[in-house]
């Protein structure tokens, strides 16, 4: 048996760590991504220095950023292949729990090891180590457990073998895969053990499908064969399983339209005549149009969330829904009849069970996509001039006219989208996270090339948009990529920007400057309540944030890291600088001029915030009025 320290046989562990999906194997770890600190580079870091196997060593410039690159090349890899991430002990392992918790809410497996203090407890307390005077077991990395699948402590070095096979199997779970983490003491990094050959022996972890049970698609049958209208949900599930053609292929046999959510676009066409896109409060004018009128639900890989649903105010009262889920947890959602089992295998046993059955649509479905179709033309066409400036200013009088002084910008984010979309490749990859962009993304971005959307909604983490970018492009290097991101998540988390340029993977950011955070302040304002810390502007004399705009020049700021930058104010520039960008073989920036309040809004649907129930303000009473109305109509669980 090899004599080697724990951190000498975790690396060449990883490093024999495979997949298998549909007969087809996968090298499951591609690397590890560390910004190494005094709590790992003596252990984890020697082993890696000695004798990394053909693992990669990724250089991350914030941990939290890795973490998002580490997470969006899982999800490029439809969960295939990972990349490990290490930290230091105290603030390098807190910085990770964001993206943890970002992994696990959208069910990608995200494997971390982050250093913790002695186990030894001799020097304690060590140089960044957090101490709990009730608990010395205490640690910064306890803070995990809440995010994590599964999370454990190695304070031995054998219990290394037990705790890493625990690790594979919570990241390939299909129903629960998330983000992991494996805390390595210091100390123990560095202790040898006499480990077993069998240990680190080739080992094949199969993700199997999961056959439905013919009981429970009977009873899905049994409510589908009565339904005159039903519209099926395809979630994050239907890209996992690969089982985009499968619905497609359902929905036409049958006559039932299909609707997406943010996690489940691009894993079927765009252009299906059947495909009424986005769906619920980011959704769009056809499908909330169609799934107010449906009266059963097919929810096929989603755990409804409260945009998907509007806040469970979108459906009929006496709706019925059905779901096909490998999670079980989620396959209860909504009430829901349920069949749990992977998506593919479930949609095609359904489709037998309910024979020639058809949905009772006329023209119900192409009289929706057309009204739909004529608001992307007026989304579309929006521009800065004499008819649409009246519009603007009577929106937001007091912004815009600052804006275009400031700024020369004179673009709406709606007419930006459809042309960046009209500009750059069919098969080009867009990631994006916050915001409003995920908004008009859902409602306004088609493709036809799939799973080239690559958009984290379930958290809606900032920051994660630059970082997923990069993530993407290790996964599919060739094809361009592009990080949709607000100037507010710009500023909070753009470093592995240049961890694109040192590793030489071109990413392009799209950088939407609306100076602020104009997601949140569309939603505060709208409830009646004033413009608080939301714009980018300067304390006045008064001492309120209510000041002069900022005038941010991004581009500026880019270059200087190596990138190639571009500032457009018009969409004539806009339109040169994708195209020139196209041409360039370095990560490139385009500082977007949007105007405010330009973003797309609306379409029947109703989101359930927390609102003041009293107020001095007759705007935020009648606001909470409104609350009150939607609530006696939505569903209550």
């Amino acid at each position: 048996m090899p004599i080697m320290t724990m951190g000498q046989a975790l690396v060449k562990f990883l490093d024999n760590q495979y997949v298998s999906f549909d007969g087809k194997e996968t090298k499951f770890v591609d690397g590890i991504f560390t910004v190494f600190g005094h709590g790992i580079v003596c252990g984890l870091g020697q082993a890696l220095d000695e004798n990394r196997g053909s693992l990669k060593v990724y250089q991350g410039k914030n941990e939290q950023g890795m973490a998002h690159t580490a997470t969006s090349f899982a999800k490029q890899n439809n969960r295939r292949k990972i990349i490990a991430c290490s930290s230091s002990i105290g603030p390098g392992a807190a910085n990770m729990i964001t993206a943890a918790a970002t992994a696990t809410v959208n069910n990608i497996p995200l494997l971390l090891l982050p250093a913790d203090t002695f186990a030894c407890r001799q020097p304690d307390p060590v140089l960044q180590q957090f101490e709990q005077p009730y608990s010395l077991s205490v640690t910064t990395n306890d803070a995990y457990k809440p995010v994590c699948r599964f999370w454990d402590r190695i304070v031995r070095p054998e219990q290394l073998m037990s705790t890493m096979i625990n690790a594979m199997r919570a990241l390939t779970d299909t129903a629960n895969a998330g983000a992991v983490c494996v805390s390595i003491p210091q100390d123990v990094e560095g202790e040898s053990y006499d480990y077993p050959e069998e240990f680190f022996a080739k080992r094949v972890h199969k993700i199997t499908r999961i056959a439905p049970a013919a009981d429970e698609i009977n009873d899905i049958a049994q409510i589908l064969n009565d339904a005159k209208k039903p519209l099926v949900i395809v979630g994050g599930g239907v890209r996992y399983s690969e089982a985009g053609a499968a619905v497609q292929d359902f929905c036409e046999k049958h006559n039932i339209p299909f609707a997406e959510t943010q996690s489940g676009k691009s894993s079927v066409l765009s252009s299906h005549p059947l495909n009424l896109g986005g769906v619920g409060v980011t959704g769009n004018l056809s499908a909330n149009v169609i799934a107010k009128q449906a009266d059963v639900i097919i929810g096929v890989g989603t755990r409804f969330s409260d945009f998907t649903t509007a806040s469970k105010s979108l459906f009929k009262a006496d709706a019925k829904f059905v779901t096909i889920n490998t999670d079980r947890f989620d396959a209860y959602k909504m009430g829901a009849t349920k069949a749990v089992c992977d998506a593919k295998l479930g949609i095609n046993a359904l489709s037998e069970a309910i024979g020639t059955y058809k949905a009772s649509y006329t023209t119900e479905i192409e009289d929706a996509k057309k009204a739909w179709s004529e608001e992307m033309v007026r989304l579309s066409e929006y521009r800065y001039d004499d008819e649409f400036e009246p519009l603007i200013k009577a929106r937001y009088e007091k912004t815009i006219p600052e804006f275009v002084e400031l700024t020369g910008g004179v673009i709406t984010q709606t007419s930006a989208l459809a042309l960046i979309r009209n500009t750059i490749d069919a098969d080009a990859i867009a990631v994006a996270a916050a915001g409003s962009l995920p908004g008009c993304m859902q409602r306004m971005w088609t493709t036809d090339s799939l799973y080239s959307y690559n958009m984290e909604y379930g958290y809606s983490c900032m920051g994660y948009e630059i970082a997923g970018a990069l993530g993407s492009k290790l996964a599919e290097p060739d094809k361009e990529v592009y990080a949709f991101c607000g100037d507010g998540s710009y500023l909070m988390l753009h470093s592995e920007l240049v961890t694109s340029i040192q590793e030489n993977k071109k990413i392009n950011v799209l950088l939407f400057d609306n100076a602020g955070f104009g997601c949140i302040n569309n939603l505060q304002m709208s409830n009646g309540i004033g413009n608080l810390a939301t714009e980018f502007r300067k304390r006045d004399e008064d001492g309120n944030l209510l000041g002069d705009l900022m005038h941010i020049d991004f581009a500026k700021a880019a270059s200087g890291y190596g990138v190639k930058t571009y500032t457009a104010t018009t969409l004539k520039e806009l339109e040169e600088a994708l195209i020139d960008s196209k041409k360039q073989t370095v990560s490139t920036l385009i500082d977007i001029k949007v105007l405010p309040k330009s973003m797309t809004d609306g379409y029947g649907a109703w989101w359930h915030v927390g609102i003041a129930s009293t107020s001095s303000k007759e705007a935020v009473n009648t606001a909470f009025k409104n609350k009150k109305e939607n609530l006696e109509k939505a569903r209550k669980f």
